[in-house]
């Protein structure tokens, strides 16, 4: 029972979740307007640095509600938030299109990072690749009924493809780096002060392998 709970409990967020509502999008029209994203994110929304999130076939309806946070001040970060004063409601409407309309790229295998010698203390520098994504993918699956961590694919879905009509964000593919950063952030109240925000809710009973591992497995997913 404990168990069933975890994995629906945050399903029951999307009764209650009107539609995200945004101007409609333009793909092409957003090409062109995206032109000084690809620095960052790469020309199709496939970035190449591992800490810049990839925005390819990423919802539009998540990427709009994003890019209104940075401009409303509600999401911070000193870029972002500069570039998206000076969008349109329509710009971001049709950015947004354009990133959903195009294909992730998969990921190589995914690697552990060389130990320093403080890692070498820690019981994640002891796991296997392997065993971090096993565990991952359980977590993903199942949650951790002893620590109250609700499954992952009650709002992000069976392969990480998210929830359009909720703009709960594609999370399958994306860069293991920018996830962790993501989580770890979430988990120590930078990406929201909201105490009642429902990742930071979630984030901050993961341990710090539990947030590798499940960003590991997140990012092999295609």
């Amino acid at each position: 029972m404990k168990k069933t709970w975890l994995v629906y409990s945050l399903s029951l967020a999307l009764l209650s979740t009107s539609g995200i509502l945004h101007a409609e999008g333009n793909a092409n029209a957003g090409k062109d307007k995206a032109a000084s994203c690809a620095g960052c994110h790469g020309e199709n929304g496939n970035s190449s640095a591992p800490n810049f999130p990839k925005l390819a076939e990423q919802h539009a309806s998540y990427l709009a509600k994003q890019l209104h946070a940075f401009k409303d001040g509600s999401r911070n970060d000193a870029m972002m938030s500069a570039i998206a004063a000076a969008l349109s409601d329509q710009d971001i409407a049709d950015i947004a299109d354009y990133y959903a309309s195009k294909n992730i790229s998969a990921n190589a295998a995914p690697t552990l990072p060389p130990a320093d010698d403080d890692d070498a203390q820690k019981p994640v520098a002891k796991l296997t690749m392997p065993a971090l994504l096993a565990e991952g993918s359980n977590i993903y699956r199942n949650g951790d009924i002893a620590h109250a961590v609700s499954a992952c694919v009650a709002c992000h879905g069976l392969t990480g493809e998210g929830n359009k009509p909720a703009a709960f964000p594609a999370l399958r593919a994306q860069h293991a780096d920018y996830l962790i950063k993501t989580l770890t952030d979430f988990k120590n109240g930078v990406r929201s002060t909201n105490p009642d925000n429902m990742m930071h809710m979630i984030a901050q009973k993961m341990s710090d392998e539990q947030i590798k591992a499940v960003s590991y497995r997140l990012s092999a997913m295609k």
